[in-house]
């Protein structure tokens, strides 16, 4: 409940996994049929960066850096450009939906439940909850809309959180199979990585891929190193699309020992 995104929006991390999920969501609204997103750890839907994002500064090593953008991250720094503030996944998500489409936004702390619901209390096809993402998932799946994007981006300041994040993919493909899944972690040091790619492995699920991107080797535990997107049931074309626009944010915000893999955890 600590927890507090807007100090850290538009880092490093922001911007691989929202450029990641604009992927998705571009690849998913190709088909006309509706399509239903859930965020389970959805914030307050943006960020001014001159606000308490200045305190950690974070934003300057991030999409400061990606302005102008190498052609794999147009769309993504296009995107910001265009909705303005820094947008948090909802604003991106709701940026995507089509008429038809629907987006439900999960949100635990009550301030930020309260300012994202304010945000969107216009939006007809945005529902605002203030409760437990992981709880959502076992709550609000299957959506009617029978395809749907999961989104599980935890803060990951409690103990045991990866071991929350393999629980809710099961929880999700207990009630929704084919649904897409994406769920973001922290790389520091490569213990905790391996031990989580291999409880995802003993699951069963199939279909899973990790999409992964370090500014330095991940070898300090007390360091933000890089981040990954485990993500269950790609849509086609997803493997295309992801490794330029890693292969960009490395290039562009990298150091000494920077890197970004596409790594499949389990077959189709």
């Amino acid at each position: 409940m600590n927890y507090r995104h807007a100090f850290h929006a538009g880092n490093f991390a922001d911007c691989m996994k929202h450029a990641l999920l604009l992927s998705l969501l571009g690849l998913l609204t190709r088909k006309p049929t509706p399509l239903f997103v859930l965020d389970t750890h959805a914030g307050i839907g943006s960020y001014d960066l001159m606000g308490a994002a200045q305190r950690t500064g974070e934003w300057k090593q991030g999409i400061a850096r990606l302005i102008p953008p190498t052609p794999p991250l147009v769309p993504f720094v296009s995107l910001i450009e265009r909705v303005g503030l820094y947008p948090g996944s909802p604003r991106i998500i709701r940026a995507r939906l089509r008429p038809g489409d629907a987006l439900a936004c999960c949100e635990l702390h009550p301030e930020d439940a309260a300012t994202l619901r304010a945000a969107f209390r216009n939006e007809p096809q945005v529902a605002v909850h203030h409760r437990d993402g992981y709880e959502a998932v076992r709550a609000l799946l299957p959506p009617p809309q029978r395809r749907g994007l999961v989104l599980i981006d935890p803060p990951y300041e409690a103990p045991g959180e990866l071991d929350r994040v393999v629980q809710a993919l099961q929880d999700g493909a207990a009630r929704f199979n084919h649904g897409v899944y994406a769920a973001w972690y922290p790389i520091k040091h490569r213990s905790p990585v391996t031990a989580f790619h291999l409880a995802i492995q003993a699951t069963g699920l199939t279909d899973v891929i990790a999409a992964e991107l370090w500014l330095r080797e991940p070898t300090d535990p007390d360091r933000l190193n890089g981040c990954g997107l485990i993500i269950r049931n790609p849509p086609y074309g997803f493997d295309a699309e992801a490794a330029p626009i890693l292969g960009a944010l490395r290039d562009t915000l990298g150091e000494a020992g920077a890197g970004a893999d596409l790594i499949r955890l389990t077959d189709e």
